[in-house]
């Protein structure tokens, strides 16, 4: 057995390695049925269709006939490209550089360019401003800008963007522009407009792994921003990454447990993508093309993930959102469960953001130069997006709650225009045979099994041409989602 894999007689009998080698005989006979690619990789389902996969389209056609919401309250995502350097994980177009100690040309016009493209989406809703249920400003990294640019822009967006019913203000940040020396402005100024739930993009807290993605911090770094942010007062969402290449699983079980001690709110985990799923693709695919050794398993990705779950629940964290997890119900993000659970009406302003509303998606152009003509042009920097048919509304309505949460079949109702037991009868009914969902009441949902393998579970529920990967990818079992995907 290789040192990634190898387990201790006293861990190979304790309950922990038990749930962990269950979930592996799981992957298996799933991937034998079909639910998941025959490689074992996979997709993550964070949009649908993915963000890969929309159609080119303009403004006209995608806005022409929308209504605002009856309570005029949006959830509201704005984005800063700009990083020190590229994160060889990192699947988005960002623009490289040490922009924090002076003002850069190349915000100064970025930021320029946001204030119009709020003001042209105002204009197109005959809104004079927009009304803010949540927000979140990601990157990219927002804190990258000078403590005089991040004030002024937060000024201009408040100017365009009441917040007065806001629950919840989220900011992605990066541990090396909270801890140097403009660290501590620009926590007070997040503070004074109002900011009051940090992200902070850990992803390890090994050296040696950080070298390897290519991160702008080490992990001294890393703790003191999580004790500065805690010192200001912030809740706190760290994330980190597993099935890097250079990962053990013991390592990883370690980093687990110290990350649980340090007392921060939430802790979020992703599993490192290889192929793109944003607007570019990241370097990792290299790396994973030359250096194919140094990749964990697939096997050892969800001993990763289930390790990380038990870790987690020995210190009282339970998985609150998908992916997330908390001690306490009420820490998890406002802006994500608004999008993906309650499908409310949400705006993204920014290079790739997009606009997430009840019966459509707007995205935004993926270059720079296109995003800065269009708004110069007057027009909106939107070039793909899709209207749902009725079929698609019905598969969009199951994919994002099920995936966050659970399916709220009045909610689906009020979305689709029929019950959701009506919708995809016999695909519920596989999947339920298979124990990966449940009916929950007045709510539909993953069980803890199907909650483990999410992604693979809400694959089930697309169409034909949004299957993360081709046909001969499967095997022919009754999950084989081209199956499933016509249903």
């Amino acid at each position: 057995m290789s040192e990634m894999t190898a387990i201790s007689e006293t861990q190979r009998n304790s309950p922990q390695t038990d749930s962990v080698e269950s979930r592996v005989r799981d992957f298996e006979r799933f991937r034998e049925l079909g639910l998941i690619a025959r490689s074992g990789d996979f997709f993550p389902s964070v949009h649908y269709p993915p963000i890969t996969m929309y159609p080119e389209a303009e403004e006209e056609e995608l806005l022409g006939d929308y209504v605002p919401p009856a309570d005029g309250l949006f959830d509201v995502y704005l984005h800063l490209p700009f990083c020190v350097q590229r994160c060889l994980f990192c699947h988005y177009p960002v623009q490289f550089g040490q922009f924090g100690d002076a003002v850069h040309p190349e915000t100064e016009r970025y930021l320029a360019a946001l204030e119009k493209e709020m003001d042209l989406f105002r204009q197109r809703l005959g809104i004079p401003m927009f009304q803010a249920r949540s927000i979140l400003v990601g990157g990219g990294t927002p804190t990258l800008l000078t403590p005089a640019q991040l004030d002024r822009m937060l000024t201009s967006f408040k100017q365009r963007v009441d917040c007065s019913r806001v629950t919840q203000f989220n900011f992605d940040v990066d541990p090396g522009t909270l801890t140097d020396r403009h660290g501590k402005e620009r926590l007070e100024i997040l503070r004074a407009h109002g900011v009051d739930r940090l992200t902070i993009g850990v992803q390890s807290l090994d050296d040696e792994i950080l070298r390897k993605m290519h991160r702008p911090h080490d992990v001294k770094t890393a703790l003191a921003s999580i004790e500065a942010c805690q010192a200001h007062g912030f809740q706190l969402n760290i994330e980190f990454i597993y099935g890097y290449p250079g990962q053990t699983i013991e390592a990883w079980g370690r980093m687990v447990d110290e990350a649980a001690r340090l007392g921060v709110e939430e802790i979020q985990l992703y599993r490192l993508k290889i192929e793109a799923y944003g607007d570019a693709q990241g370097p990792i695919q290299k790396i994973a093309t030359l250096r194919p050794e140094e990749l964990p398993s697939f096997e050892d990705a969800i001993r990763m993930k289930q390790t990380a779950i038990d870790i987690l629940a020995s210190h009282g964290y339970r998985e609150n959102l998908r992916r997330v997890f908390s001690k306490k119900p009420e820490d998890y993000s406002h802006y994500a469960h608004n999008q993906c659970c309650q499908l409310y009406d949400q705006v993204g302003f920014g290079l790739t953001a997009f606009s997430s509303l009840r019966d459509r998606f707007l995205l935004n152009t993926q270059t720079f130069e296109d995003y800065y003509a269009r708004i110069e042009a007057g027009r909106l920097p939107v070039n793909r997006g899709l209207k749902r048919s009725e079929e698609e509304q019905r598969r969009w309505a199951v994919v994002l709650p099920l995936k966050n949460r659970d399916v709220d079949k009045a909610q689906y109702r009020s979305l689709t225009g029929i019950g959701f037991e009506e919708a995809f009868p016999e695909l519920w009914e596989r999947l339920q045979a298979q124990g990966l969902v449940e009916d929950k009441g007045g709510f539909a949902g993953l069980t803890a099994k199907g909650a483990f393998f999410a992604d693979e579970v809400c694959h089930q529920f697309h169409a034909r041409p949004f299957i993360p990967f081709e046909p001969g990818e499967y095997a022919e079992g009754p999950l084989n989602p081209y199956r499933s995907g016509s249903s």
